[in-house]
């Protein structure tokens, strides 16, 4: 074969290479134009648009005078993509470190590091870093200063972050946000709807340093910024209280306390609080003990504080008048053609009169009240003082306590159920209880929320308060409320609740707590709920304490009465409530009527 022939073969083949490898090229353009033009064209286009959430900024929280609670500010997160940056842009990069109060060099190091290592089920594979964080929050004047540098990748996102001006402050009440925004607790959760508002969005086009071309913008939904949620708690009586709760962990070491504080005639609550509380703006670090409502998610046996409902079901009935006298001298009783131990009382105190038994807090005599009403008659009356029931007063966590029906009730329990025993409690169904009798016999229920206003203040949606039902006559809790002026004086069991110039209605609870089945004499439970001035009452108070510890018994009367005096003794300034008159003069049904409660039901 020929040098000529071989030379002539090579170079046929070589121009059949070139013309199948330009075919090549022109079938795959003209795939790529013609057959996956509108796919393709699709992901540029996705690779220049962008679309931006607009958060929308959460409404405040404020106390019923319009002091902030909860507030929303605005923040910039500044951030870079390494992929953007270049060597020349260090110079600039080092400016931004020095503008944002950080050290150049760890920026530096942070932009410089472009891919990051990762595990999939191949093996390890790198990554692209497309953005670090730079500062969590800087304001808008240094991200302006940042802007102008025009360094390319860096940017900043605009986020906004939930403040606590008070701390601890109301921390039960309040509650708090996780990380992401999402409600966990408290108001923050029951108001969530009013809140939080709408995001929006905005679509536009990006160049190739991330910047946006607003130019180009060709959607802007603008977001629905939240509402503001007024509460009924007032920053004075809150702050209040919580020093108190203090006191009491400093002088009792208790396992915990709640102290309450509301209008008897609107349900309105004005201070709540317990002991141990946690920092809402660092609520990630709280332990979950601290972080309960104990005021409502907590049960404990409400102890003599209870016996206020059996003798009121015994006043309504008129079963018995106040000058009704018993003998609590008597050990035990006939019920039902059996014989029944009567609980025992501190000491003999002979014969009371049903203004005794409460003067006193005779377990016997109350015992006996009890037992003369009937097992049907006390669990229907307890039920309606708002006993074994969630109160409605919205917040996540609250229980209805324990309270047996009758076909479950033991031998004893006809006995030991008059005297707050048998019977499980929230502190704030205590409290509704005595508050029920301040309110001339109607049970309200208890309120934190007062209205949701927007921007400009006007107000979208008010709570105005809700009687559920009338549980005694207004005679009844008149006579009641009489009655429980005998507890704070000098004979009485809450001698130290005692206030200058004021009537005070109240009852102590001193209830041994129940350990591995049996009632301790060393651990107690030492309540005190209250109300004044008693003819006008104007304001609840109602104190808990678990487990204080102290030389001897921690009675109600020695541990939460004085508490109760302090508290009410700077809400007399504080809202203004002015010495009643000296005839001691009850309020008429008239002027109850006019206070906007039913006079019947």
């Amino acid at each position: 074969m020929s040098t000529a022939f071989i030379s002539s073969l090579r170079y046929w083949f070589l121009l059949l290479s070139v013309v199948l490898a330009f075919l090549g090229l022109m079938g795959r353009l003209v795939y790529l134009q013609a057959i996956k033009h509108d796919e393709y064209s699709q992901i540029a286009f996705g690779n220049r648009k962008s679309t931006l959430t607009l958060t929308a900024r959460r409404g405040n929280i404020v106390d019923c005078r319009g002091n902030a609670l909860a507030i929303t500010q605005p923040r910039i997160e500044l951030g870079a993509d390494p992929q953007l940056i270049e060597e020349e842009d260090f110079e600039n990069v080092g400016r931004v470190a020095i503008l944002i109060g950080a050290d150049p060099q760890t920026v530096l190091e942070k932009v410089r590091r472009k891919t990051r290592t990762f595990e999939t089920e191949n093996g390890r594979k790198l990554r692209q870093i497309r953005w670090v964080k730079l500062a969590e929050s800087i304001d808008e004047a240094t991200y302006q200063k940042i802007r102008e540098l025009e360094v390319p990748g860096i940017y900043g996102n605009r986020k906004y972050t939930r403040m606590y001006p008070g701390g601890n402050l109301g921390s039960h009440v309040l509650g708090f946000l996780q990380k992401d925004g999402t409600p966990v607790t408290g108001v923050e959760r029951y108001m969530d709807y009013y809140l939080s508002g709408q995001d929006g969005w905005r679509e536009t086009e990006r160049d190739g340093l991330r910047r946006e071309l607003l130019q180009f913008e060709t959607q802007n939904v603008p977001p629905q910024d939240g509402l503001n949620v007024q509460l009924t708690i007032d920053l004075f009586v809150q702050n209040l209280i919580e020093d108190q709760l203090n006191f009491i962990a400093e002088e009792f070491s208790p396992n915990s306390a709640t102290i309450i504080v509301s209008e008897p005639n609107t349900g309105y609550v004005m201070g709540m609080a317990n002991y141990p509380d946690f920092d809402l703006n660092h609520s990630g670090k709280a332990k979950m003990e601290t972080m309960r409502n104990r005021a409502i998610t907590d049960v404990l046996e409400p102890g003599s504080t209870f016996k206020l409902v059996p003798i009121s079901a015994a006043l309504n009935e008129k079963i018995y008048t106040p000058e009704h006298t018993f003998d609590c001298g008597i050990r035990t009783v006939s019920y039902r053609g059996r014989t029944l131990r009567l609980p025992s009382d501190h000491r003999n105190y002979g014969e009371l009169t049903l203004g005794g038994i409460i003067k006193k807090s005779s377990n016997r005599g109350t015992a006996v009240v009890g037992i003369r009403l009937g097992e049907t008659a006390l669990y229907e009356y307890a039920r309606a003082f708002g006993y074994g029931q969630k109160s409605g007063i919205g917040l996540l966590g609250e229980v209805g306590g324990i309270l047996h029906p009758v076909n479950k009730w033991d031998g004893l329990t006809i006995t030991r159920f008059p005297i707050g025993y048998a019977v499980g409690a929230t502190p704030l169904q205590i409290h509704n209880a005595v508050s029920t009798i301040a309110n001339f016999g109607i049970l309200m229920q208890p309120q934190v929320i007062n209205k949701i206003t927007d921007k400009e203040g006007k107000t979208v949606v008010a709570f105005k308060p809700n009687a559920k039902r009338r549980v005694v006559s207004i005679d009844a809790a008149r006579q009641m409320g009489e009655m429980m002026t005998g507890v704070v004086t000098s004979e009485g069991t809450a001698r130290r609740a005692a206030l200058d110039g004021f009537m005070v209605s109240g009852k102590t609870g001193t209830t041994r707590k129940l350990v591995n089945g049996s009632y301790t004499s060393d651990k107690h439970t030492a309540s005190f709920s209250g109300f004044f001035p008693t003819h006008r009452p104007r304001v609840v108070i109602s104190v808990i304490v678990d487990e204080p510890k102290l030389d001897g018994p921690g009675y109600g009367g020695r541990v939460a009465a004085p508490v109760f005096r302090n508290i009410a003794n700077e809400l007399v300034k504080h809202m203004g409530i002015r010495p009643e008159d000296h005839d001691g003069r009850l309020a008429s049904t008239e002027e109850i009527s006019r206070r906007g409660l039913p006079v019947e039901w």
